[in-house]
């Protein structure tokens, strides 16, 4: 097992509540598994994830734990608290022995496939004319589903923003909304209520992520709950059981693998509940990573994997860019090419 460090600049900053991102910052994790090499990416985004200095460290264990007790030992080091370190080696991990396989990453994950996933777009926090062109393009592309980022200005200006999105896109387009938690439940349920004649499929994260009795409160109306941030504080199971969510945002990397990702996708799905996969802004491996997740599971939603162009440079060519609105899964054995001109040493 081998680790290298790399960094990808961002197209434009990304602002979040614990500052600025200008670059993502991770480590491609290598292993070679009974003389087959996989390769996966552990890309940290702190407030979501453990810190880049504790991914690395967890790696280290995780490498050392390798050489005296095997894959499985080497996963569990990181079952506490390091979930980008335990993504990037169960992502390398899965890549080989799928490569061993000789099938795709998303058919070694089993159940029902899909060669073809459909992906949102995202449309940014403009004015009400910026944020209806942005949504008037994105259907021109070929994206019949749109989440508007919403929470950044007063409800009656979201309002009037989903409004002239729905009169410019018609009634075909399916609209999602994103707070990322930044309504109080006052604003959530005024803002649900009108939300509701625009025919707005959920709202991801109305509320702050630890108020999961507020979000209780919210589900099951006419416009569904998506938890999404929550997820950094509380584990999978801990949402189920509280029933207080109609739709999972899954991100393998802050669930700690692809493995681990499906897994949450079928029990939101046993629970009666959706599951969209969605990335954090990852390089090119992590991204192909939750493309054949989402691939693994039967006729999945419209899901947030169009997010390369949030980076400046990438990893590699990107093995499954978007075209129309969908993805395109690749179908060569593993789950990506790997990077260029390195070695598993």
């Amino acid at each position: 097992m081998r680790i290298e460090r790399f960094s990808l600049a961002l197209a434009t900053p990304l602002a979040t509540a614990r500052g600025t991102i200008d670059a993502r910052e991770g480590f491609l994790v290598f292993v070679d598994v009974d003389g087959i090499r996989g390769v996966g990416e552990a890309t940290p985004l702190p407030g979501w994830t453990e810190s880049i200095d504790e991914c690395r460290d967890a790696l280290g264990r995780a490498r050392r734990a390798v050489a005296t007790d095997g894959w499985d030992a080497a996963l569990a080091t990181l079952d506490d608290g390091a979930p980008a370190a335990r993504h990037g080696l169960a992502l390398a991990l899965c890549d080989a022995r799928s490569r061993a396989a000789g099938v795709p990453l998303y058919r070694h994950l089993g159940g029902e496939h899909t060669e073809r996933v459909p992906v949102n777009a995202t449309v940014g926090d403009g004015t009400v004319e910026e944020t209806a062109d942005e949504a008037a393009r994105a259907v021109e592309q070929g994206f019949s589903t749109l989440k508007v980022k919403v929470g950044a200005r007063e409800v009656a200006e979201d309002v009037a923003r989903l409004d002239a999105v729905r009169n410019a896109v018609g009634d075909e387009t399916e609209l999602r909304a994103d707070a990322n938690g930044a309504w109080s439940r006052e604003e959530a349920g005024m803002a649900l209520d009108t939300f509701a004649d625009l025919d707005v499929a959920f709202v991801e994260q109305p509320l702050a992520p630890d108020d999961l009795a507020g979000h209780a409160t919210l589900r099951g109306g006419a416009v569904g709950i998506a938890l999404d941030e929550s997820f950094a504080e509380h584990a999978v199971e801990t949402v189920l059981t509280a029933d207080v969510a109609d739709v999972l945002v899954v991100k393998p990397m802050v669930l700690g693998g692809p493995d681990r990702a499906r897994e949450a996708a079928l029990r939101a799905r046993e629970a009666g509940l959706d599951a969209v996969v969605t990335t954090t802004i990852d390089g090119a491996l992590a991204r192909t990573g939750a493309v054949h997740v989402a691939a693994s599971l039967s006729d999945p939603p419209a899901c947030g994997l169009a997010t390369a162009d949030r980076l400046a440079e990438d990893l590699v060519s990107d093995p499954a860019p978007v075209m129309d609105g969908e993805v395109c899964v690749p179908q060569d054995p593993g789950s990506a090419p790997e990077p260029p001109n390195r070695e598993v040493r």
